[in-house]
């Protein structure tokens, strides 16, 4: 048995999410579909993690297993080839130690969320970003986006439907950058809750707007309630962007 990682990069738009569903297509549908194409057997994938519905990953991680030891380039030939209709692509393949697990072995996670902040509707970045018309305050977010860094119960970020047993995570690192009309917002952490980053982008929205200032967003996260939280971001402008082992 040879266990095999791969890179998978892919537009969400049109798919329920990551996870298998039956009220829709989703990525993982997708790939197995293709790999049962190819191999003629049902393979089960797994990745380092679940993108919900219109969330985008530049560089999802998967894994999954064959009887034989076959080209890896030849896989990704392949796996493209069955994909090219559906927006997903297949950036490498590997063999690797039949120990990795994509999930249990991931010891960081990017997130990166793309805001356009301009009036004029959106065309090219249309399900790519969050639209605001409204003018943001970029230097008030980059301070308040501080507040989130750390070990911190995000309760207030986390969805109702959230399956961890903890609330407590650690935010290694994040960052706002604006090139002209583009505002991108970055995470990283080993793992996150259901929601967190689009509850967070959304607080920072408002921190953006000046109807909260870092004080209000320390206060939302003290609360540990989610009723204290902002709207959440939409999933169009959210990115897995990297996964590190």
């Amino acid at each position: 048995m040879k266990r095999y990682k791969c890179i998978v990069e892919y537009d969400g738009t049109a798919f329920v999410g990551w996870q298998r569903q039956i009220n829709g297509y989703s990525v993982q549908e997708a790939i197995e579909n293709s790999l049962e194409h190819i191999f003629h057997q049902q393979i089960r994938i797994h990745a380092s993690g679940r993108t919900d519905a219109g969330v985008h990953a530049k560089q999802q991680v998967i894994h999954f297993d064959l009887d034989t030891e076959l080209d890896s380039l030849k896989i990704t030939s392949a796996l493209n080839h069955f994909l090219k209709k559906e927006l997903i692509s297949i950036l490498s393949v590997e063999i690797v130690d039949n120990n990795f697990d994509s999930r249990r072995n991931a010891i960081l996670r990017k997130y990166e969320y793309f805001i356009i902040n301009r009036v004029s509707p959106l065309a090219i970045s249309k399900n790519k970003a969050w639209h605001i018309s409204a003018p943001l305050n970029v230097e008030a977010m980059q301070s308040a986006i501080k507040v989130l860094e750390g070990e911190h119960d995000f309760t207030t970020f986390r969805a109702a439907s959230c399956e961890a047993a903890s609330p407590v995570r650690t935010i290694s690192k994040t960052n706002i950058v604006k090139h002209y009309d583009e505002i991108i917002i970055t995470f990283e952490s080993r793992s996150f809750l259901q929601h967190q980053v689009r509850s967070m982008v959304g607080a920072l929205k408002l921190v953006g707007e000046g109807k909260w200032n870092k004080y209000d967003l320390q206060l939302a996260l003290d609360a540990k309630d989610r009723t204290k939280c902002a709207a959440l971001a939409p999933a169009s402008g959210l990115y897995l962007a990297k996964v590190e082992y």
